[in-house]
């Protein structure tokens, strides 16, 4: 599986908006690009996507920026996925439209979907809370007596 550097980059926005998950205030573009190195031109383009798609809101002005439109227990990474990448392309028009010329092929695209299914499946079971406890128990400092 590739990823676009525009998927990766939009993991990291929501994954940082899932950090201040009920905080009150909103999460700068400036702030995320700064701790991650992201362009933030690109950032904004990215979040108003995912605005459009619902998965984010955002608050204008001095103090505005941006928080997640629902619990990050409810935001898996394949919805992120699937709002940068549009459909699965796994499956390719190629394959699909020699798919019923030969039955090698008709093999072969039914590789492909199931591959895609399980890709699906994976990006599925990841939701970003998950994600932002093993991204706190990664930081955290550990204290032993």
């Amino acid at each position: 599986m590739r990823l676009s550097a525009k998927t990766e980059y939009a993991a990291i926005a929501i994954l940082e908006l899932a950090r201040n998950w009920g905080s009150e205030e909103p999460v700068r573009i400036r702030s995320i690009a700064a701790a991650h190195g992201v362009p933030s031109r690109f950032l904004v383009q990215i979040l108003l996507q995912l605005k459009g798609a619902g998965v984010v809101t955002s608050t204008r002005g001095a103090a505005g920026g941006y928080q997640l439109a629902r619990s990050p227990a409810e935001i898996t990474l394949d919805d992120i996925f699937r709002v940068i990448e549009g459909p699965d392309e796994l499956v390719t028009a190629v394959t699909a439209g020699l798919a019923g010329k030969s039955r090698s092929v008709a093999v072969l695209l039914d590789s492909w979907r199931s591959v895609a299914a399980a890709e699906t499946e994976a990006l599925r079971g990841v939701t970003f809370a998950e994600l932002v406890e093993r991204s706190r128990s990664a930081t955290d400092p550990m204290y032993y007596i």
